[in-house]
């Protein structure tokens, strides 16, 4: 059952923490900047919010402190509420400026934020026009993200199509219970978002797309070994050519070669290891311990694991020793 090649179908780089991913992110950013700079061009960004890219501007604020001008810089968010204040305390456009735009040198004039007190009736020229600055401005160099619980990347939720551009979008019920602790309630989440599409992000020619927390790792496994649906709009990033998924340890935890390493290649076998592969392998034959067979071993990608122990019965009586002597008779452990 070894697999041939890895399963992961987007570049996925794994940091220790959220606090070194983000380094490296904003890095990538400050690098482009001041490689536009020599080339005296004007470097155009593609900006997420939520919690996730926060410190990737706490980063970038203080490489501004350190000399750094975004003099040259364009940037276009991904998203806002519909309606919003620009005011209000869940602004999209408030969260920017409080976190990133007040604290660095960027002209008002190049800061493009989707505009959440529009009429109604005016929301498709608005969101044609976006479209069309992001074009005059050469086009997006690096698109931030983050990622939903289901999958969308901006307000981009399950069915959009790959081909999608700036709209107005229903937000997804999941998309609301996610934001309802920061607006008090549910009730209170706007129902409705104005996004970038799919398609526009796909036209950026660097994604980078961030997860941190174990509460990603299932939707980041799919997006990066899963197969391409509308019904995990981040699964498209796939066919991007210039994609990077950036994670926490947390994050990439059920990525095959974090979650199952013995199915990729031959392992240098620990103690905790071991355990984790075994208890892995009685939930996947669905047999107790000491009824694994050398069988289940070689048929499930663990081979060297007989080979080193000998035989399905000393690693079966090893584990089942271990795993029995963390059992205490003390109600809160001993």
């Amino acid at each position: 059952m070894m697999l041939s090649e890895s399963p992961e179908k987007i570049a996925t780089r794994v940091f220790e923490s959220s606090e070194k991913a983000s380094v490296f992110v904003a890095q990538q950013i400050a690098d482009l900047i001041k490689q536009r700079q020599r080339e005296k061009k004007m470097c155009v960004l593609g900006l997420a919010t939520g919690s996730t890219p926060t410190r990737v501007y706490a980063e970038l604020v203080d490489l501004h402190k350190k000399g750094l001008s975004f003099r040259n810089v364009i940037t276009f968010n991904l998203d806002e509420y519909y309606p919003m204040q620009p005011q209000s305390l869940q602004s999209y456009v408030r969260f920017m400026h409080e976190l990133l735009f007040d604290h660095i040198d960027i002209l008002p004039s190049n800061i493009h934020i989707p505009d959440g007190m529009l009429p109604k009736d005016k929301i498709g020229a608005f969101c044609k026009a976006y479209e069309k600055q992001i074009a005059e401005a050469g086009g997006i160099d690096i698109q931030i993200l983050g990622v939903g619980r289901t999958g969308h990347i901006g307000f981009n939720e399950p069915g959009s199509s790959e081909r999608s551009v700036t709209r107005m979008i229903t937000l997804d019920q999941v998309t609301r219970v996610d934001a309802a602790s920061d607006f008090f309630g549910e009730e209170n989440v706007p129902r409705n978002a104005i996004t970038m599409g799919v398609g526009t992000i796909l036209r950026a020619r660097q994604i980078f797309m961030m997860a941190w927390g174990e509460g990603k790792a299932p939707v980041v496994q799919r997006a990066v070994e899963g197969p391409i649906t509308d019904q995990i709009p981040c699964t498209f990033l796939q066919r991007h050519p210039n994609t990077l998924v950036v994670l926490d340890q947390a994050a990439a935890s059920n990525l095959t070669r974090i979650k199952t390493p013995w199915l990729l290649d031959s392992c240098q076998w620990d103690d905790r290891l071991l355990r984790k592969a075994v208890v892995w392998l009685c939930q996947t034959v669905k047999k107790p311990i000491l009824k694994l067979t050398n069988q289940d071993y070689t048929e499930h990608g663990m081979s060297d694991v007989i080979h080193e122990w000998g035989s399905a019965y000393n690693v079966n009586i090893k584990v089942f020793n271990e795993l029995q002597h963390t059992i205490t008779g003390w109600p809160g452990g001993k």
